[in-house]
């Protein structure tokens, strides 16, 4: 081949035309690739914790015939949340994000009450907010604190909520049984998510034992 009729051939439109093909679509799956890279974001896993703790037993109960519901607690709306909360200066509360509640306090402290209670084997039967189960007894709550408190260097779990229960075999004056305030302080083994899971559960466990033997004497 001549020289004169090799830069005709690179100077040849067919050719000009396939290289600018091939070009533009190097160059868009590089700038596809570089927005793929930049736009990447890692994933940060949240974990999900519930309480964990044996059900208190009462000694001496003799089993009545009676029947008992358990409705579902309202919360201090503070903590009407699934975060993990926990103040660590006065008037701030903050949440973990990367760590939470598998429930909500309002649906947590009743399911374990009601599993206590039928451990408790003091009542025929224990009913939860979702059974459609006419009761005698009817027990109503609210939580008003679940959080962990840093201060002077060491940590809490926090837990307090109050407690009404209902014959509803009085007549209306009369159908409040009591009502009582419970509160319980725990303090953190290790500070971490764990740790503070592991003290609500002992906070939770002391709060129900107590409120076991009220229910009876209530009763009784």
């Amino acid at each position: 081949m001549t020289t004169t009729s090799m830069i005709g051939w690179w100077r040849t439109p067919g050719w000009h035309l396939a290289s600018r093909a091939s070009l533009g679509f190097l160059l868009g799956i590089m700038v596809w690739m570089s927005g793929c890279s930049l736009g990447e974001k890692r994933t940060q896993v949240v974990r999900q914790y519930i309480l964990e703790y044996s059900s208190p037993t009462v000694e001496g109960l003799a089993q009545t015939k009676e029947l008992i519901k358990v409705e579902r607690f309202s919360v201090t709306q503070a903590f009407n949340t699934t975060a993990m909360l926990y103040q660590d200066s006065p008037y701030t509360l903050n949440s973990d994000p990367y760590n939470r509640w598998r429930v909500t306090p309002g649906e947590m402290v009743p399911d374990y009450l009601i599993r206590d209670l039928r451990k408790m084997n003091f009542f025929r039967a224990v009913y939860s907010y979702h059974d459609f189960a006419n009761t005698r007894y009817v027990l109503q709550g609210q939580v008003e604190d679940f959080l962990e408190v840093a201060e002077r260097g060491s940590a809490k779990a926090v837990l307090g909520m109050n407690v009404t229960l209902l014959d509803l075999a009085k007549e209306a004056p009369r159908k409040v049984l009591f009502q009582k305030s419970y509160r319980s302080e725990d303090p953190l083994h290790e500070k971490t998510a764990p740790g503070f899971a592991q003290a609500m559960s002992r906070a939770m466990e002391k709060i129900s034992r107590q409120l076991m033997v009220d229910l009876r004497e209530a009763i009784r």
